[in-house]
């Protein structure tokens, strides 16, 4: 039976390079894989889904408004697709989450989800939520604070290295903008004794 999977983590943990690698290997089997990432993270040109260490690989793109079911259901019809792989899934909208549950369920095509658990406020991303609740497996890729320890959250920072505490949930960037940290210096960075003020 397909499944849906969540890989999640914060910046820097090498999501993409997974993603990009395990797509290969259906590649290489012969088999097809199929690359979808959100339209609105264009760091790497638009279409396409790319890791800080280099590896690269064009792919679909999908905007709010993308129903994804009909379009895999579309897609499928066409050719026999072995798996499909989503890059920053924390941007997909929560009736799209269910929509890739479907594409598991009623099409029989795995959907392997990557992308951040939570903000640089500390709350979780709608489609991250959601993808929470549905997903079969759930995976947690690990990176590290600079103190060593696990990095669970992710700070924003302005071009001058400032920590920002507000701000639009979405911002796209990557190391110039985020850093990960773990809970404890992530506390210490917002200058909070238990976390962010509701």
């Amino acid at each position: 039976m397909a499944k849906l999977y969540f890989h999640y983590s914060t910046m820097n943990a090498g999501k993409s390079t997974l993603l990009l690698q395990a797509a290969h290997n259906y590649h290489e089997r012969g088999m097809v894989p199929f690359l979808l990432t959100a339209a609105v993270d264009s760091r790497a040109g638009p279409g396409r889904i790319a890791s800080r260490i280099g590896l690269g690989r064009e792919a679909e793109t999908f905007a709010p408004d993308t129903d994804l079911f009909a379009r895999m259901k579309a897609e499928s019809a066409q050719r026999d697709i072995a798996c499909i792989f989503v890059d920053e899934a924390q941007f997909l909208t929560p009736d799209q989450v269910w929509q890739l549950a479907r594409v598991a369920d009623d099409l029989g095509v795995p959907v392997m989800c990557y992308g951040l658990r939570v903000d640089f406020r500390g709350e979780l991303f709608p489609g991250s939520a959601t993808l929470l609740a549905l997903a079969d497996d759930l995976r947690e890729v690990r990176t590290i604070c600079h103190c060593g320890r696990k990095a669970t959250m992710v700070v924003r920072q302005d071009e001058t290295g400032q920590v920002l505490t507000s701000g639009a949930q979405v911002q796209i960037g990557g190391n110039e903008t985020y850093l990960p940290l773990c809970r404890r210096h992530w506390r210490a960075a917002l200058g909070e004794e238990t976390g962010p003020k509701a």
